[in-house]
């Protein structure tokens, strides 16, 4: 059902103002507004040399490679592996953390003249991690001699056991959680690992690599950060400590980028390298990167990021972006198949069907849950078993829902907000029956909304591009250091479109005393009406800088909208449409049943306006359309005057006797009335005793006694009429939806 109700994804929780006049003082003497100051405050930023090293990041404060756990190890072998010219093999990822992470082992071996081949895994044909076959294959028929993994390995036993078996050795750099047995690999090299307390437990796949090239090549590869900015946005770890350092300087070499397949992506992709921000990164080119894995071989993507050859990068950078085009078209019809599958009446969605692409499956299992506020799980059914992947709503634990169930499956795994998973086909209502009994057990509202958390109210009137660039201080943003979230209120909607394609995005244009700014909302096109015409609309907001034909302007990106009240539309034109899902109030058919419907239409106006006040009075509307069409427009004709009732009664006293089934239309077009008030004049003359009508005849009672027009009831309900019609016709929609609810 497409009701286009404004109603809030999340549940909105406002962080709290904790000031310090103290560390205000210090912030500000960096050029840092108060806001800045409080905002960083409640990060925990609470000193100056805190400060210093979030708003300077330096290089010197990256940590000794050396404190990861079997790093000495790893780097004596593949020292030892390139001076006795072993072939090593570097085993990655289909992701974009995977394929940076194999690009930054590569360069670095080649660098030290290493023989090397670098492999990732098809998702399709070999599965995430070490693959058994695979790591034979390349022993057996390349003559591998040693294997690195990146960004994978550190649950690999299988495959890991098979080549140590064969004689070669395996170094495991991975950054995934740990099991609780490892592999018996020759080292493994992770920030978790129980046995090193390494400083920073949350780098990326790339991360981990990026210090083993360090500990190889001892010294810091900046020129290999833009490879590490890329993994570490796209894998979305914390972006604090090394990694914000990491990124920071990894995107300043990404906007002066030398690597020429990038430069051809961004070419094609129309992004300019020196606009690139975590966001370009994180919205454009991991997505465009990630496409390859999710649809083909990955392995395309380790020569747009590593090679030199400008013909053959040209052609990867544009195989990639019509990856990614059909990687959208791919997860655009599955999530319209899916949608229309969805069960109002299951607390988690289990949604399956042949032929659906099994690497798209969680991106459109994020879509839904953002759209439905639940869990969703999404699986590929081929050869009698269900292939998917979960995302999950806050209040429900996925994996712990399921991992007792662990029978039910062939492969499991993942953690509170996400899992992956294979089972029998016809497996599939116990995976949900599991869900509805959890669901159950634990009281939990299965639409129970995620939280998101405001960082501060910002007035309108006092906002400007210095407050963009204030902020923007404290990028890059990301995983626990969240782009703040502004509620902003008290302003006006001066006009709201839909734009972009399809009609599929909208734009409002707010304005609060002098101030106005533009408001970009994705995926809200289609509410254009509710965000034109809804009042005391709150909005939680993000905060950029759009600069389009030398103009540069503050612009504010949508995050979630609410409205405080009932949501209130005025449709009464001629030219505009019923909302599409929403009952339809039309009085001269059977009535809808509206009782579980948050949302009403109210398409035409009885004459008895009592029952539509009754209605409205028993029902706790979120929304209410108001077109209001009125078949017998009597606020346009009046009640009638008393000339004109002079004039009719004059009029037909000179015909004794007066058909008028068929002389009604002469009459009225003689007296200058419109029909339907004729019609009820006449009525009220019949109850006064002027005339009687039998058989459609009308004659006068030229015997009557004389009475006044106001003691007729028609005419006093005609004039109740009236007055309810103009209400309906002409009051604003605010006026309207008192007066039915009689207040």
């Amino acid at each position: 059902m497409d009701i286009y109700l404004i109603i809030p994804t999340y549940n909105w929780q406002f962080s709290p103002q904790v000031e310090d006049a103290d560390f205000t003082k210090i912030a500000k003497s960096v050029g840092l507004s108060s806001e800045v100051a409080c905002l960083l405050f409640q990060r925990g930023i609470k000193d100056e040399s805190s400060l210093k090293k979030f708003l300077e990041p330096s290089l010197e404060d990256l940590h000794d490679p050396y404190l990861l756990h079997d790093m000495d190890k790893a780097v004596d072998r593949i020292r030892q592996a390139i001076e006795q010219g072993e072939l090593i093999l570097v085993y990655g990822d289909y992701d974009a953390d995977g394929m940076t992470s194999a690009s930054i082992v590569k360069e670095s071996l080649e660098q030290l003249g290493a023989e090397c081949l670098v492999y990732l895994p098809n998702r399709f044909t070999d599965g995430y991690g070490p693959n058994a076959s695979v790591y034979k294959y390349f022993i057996e028929q390349q003559g591998v001699s040693l294997i690195v993994t990146v960004d994978n390995g550190v649950a690999g036993h299988e495959a890991i056991d098979l080549a140590q078996s064969m004689g070669v050795d395996v170094i495991v750099t991975d950054h995934h959680s740990m099991p609780e047995v490892l592999p018996d690999a020759y080292a493994i090299v992770h920030p978790e690992h129980p046995e090193a307390d390494y400083p920073f437990k949350q780098l990326a796949g790339c991360g981990v690599a990026f210090k083993l090239a360090c500990a190889l090549l001892e010294e810091v590869q900046v020129e290999l950060l833009d490879l590490v900015a890329i993994g570490t946005i796209a894998d979305m770890v914390s972006l604090t400590d090394e990694n914000r350092i990491m990124v920071q300087y990894g995107l300043e070499v990404l906007r002066n980028t030398q690597r020429i397949g990038l430069q051809e992506l961004f070419e094609i992709a129309g992004i300019a390298t020196s606009d690139i921000t975590e966001e370009t990164v994180g919205f454009q080119l991991a997505p465009r990167l990630n496409a390859l894995g999710r649809l083909d071989d990955p392995n395309p993507a380790i020569d747009l990021l590593t090679g030199f050859d400008d013909e053959e990068v040209h052609e990867i950078a544009l195989m990639i972006q019509e990856k990614n085009e059909e990687r959208k078209e791919i997860v655009q019809a599955i999530y319209d198949e899916a949608k229309n599958m969805v069960d109002p009446s299951k607390s988690v969605q289990v949604l399956s069907k042949e032929g659906w692409n099994p690497g798209v499956l969680g991106i459109v299992a994020g879509r839904l849950l953002e759209e439905l506020g639940q869990t969703v799980i999404v699986l590929n059914i081929e050869d009698g078993r269900a292939k998917g992947s979960a995302r999950s709503i806050e209040a429900v634990d996925i994996f712990e829902a399921l991992d007792p169930h662990r029978a039910l499956f062939i492969a499991f795994g993942g953690h509170a907000g996400a899992a992956g998973m294979t089972l029998e086909a016809e497996q599939l209502d116990a995976l949900s029956e599991i869900l509805e009994t959890y669901v159950k057990d634990k009281g939990i509202d299965a639409k129970c909304k995620s939280q998101l958390y405001l960082d501060e109210e910002l007035d309108l009137e006092n906002l400007n591009l210095d407050t963009v660039k204030s902020f923007e201080r404290l990028a890059p943003f990301g995983m626990d250091n969240q782009k703040p979230i502004f509620y902003i209120r008290y302003f006006q909607v001066e006009n709201a479109r839909s734009m972009g394609a399809g009609d599929s995005h909208l734009k409002l244009r707010i304005s609060k005393g002098t101030a106005s700014f533009e408001v970009v909302a994705f995926g809200q096109g289609s509410k254009a009406t509710e965000f034109a015409q809804t009042k005391q609309l709150e909005l939680a907001v993000t905060l950029s800088v759009n600069q389009w034909n030398g103009q540069t302007t503050l612009q504010l990106m949508m995050v979630d909208a609410r409205v405080d009240g009932v949501q209130l539309f005025n449709i009464r034109s001629k030219s505009a449409a019923l909302p599409d899902g929403v009952p339809v109030l039309d009085f001269s058919e059977e009535l809808p049943d509206i009782s579980l419907s948050p949302a009403v239409v109210v398409k035409n106006i009885p004459e008895d306006i009592e029952i539509l006040k009754n209605t409205f009075q028993q029902h706790d509307f979120l929304a209410v359309y108001f077109k209001n069409d009125i078949d017998k427009p009597y606020y346009l004709t009046g009640s009638g005057t008393r000339e004109q009732f002079a004039k009719l009664y004059k009029t037909i006293y000179q015909f004794p006797e007066f058909d008028i089934r068929y002389k009604l239309k002469d009459l009225s077009a003689y007296l200058k009335i419109e029909q339907i008030l004729l019609v009820k004049m006449i009525q009220i003359f019949e109850e006064l005793g002027f005339v009687t009508i039998e058989n459609g005849v009308m004659r006068v009672n030229k015997d009557a006694a004389k009475r006044d027009i106001a003691e007729s009831q028609i005419y006093q309900k005609l004039k109740q009429t009236v007055k309810d019609q103009e209400m309906m016709a002409l009051g604003t929609v605010q006026e309207i939806y008192d007066f039915l609810m009689g207040k």
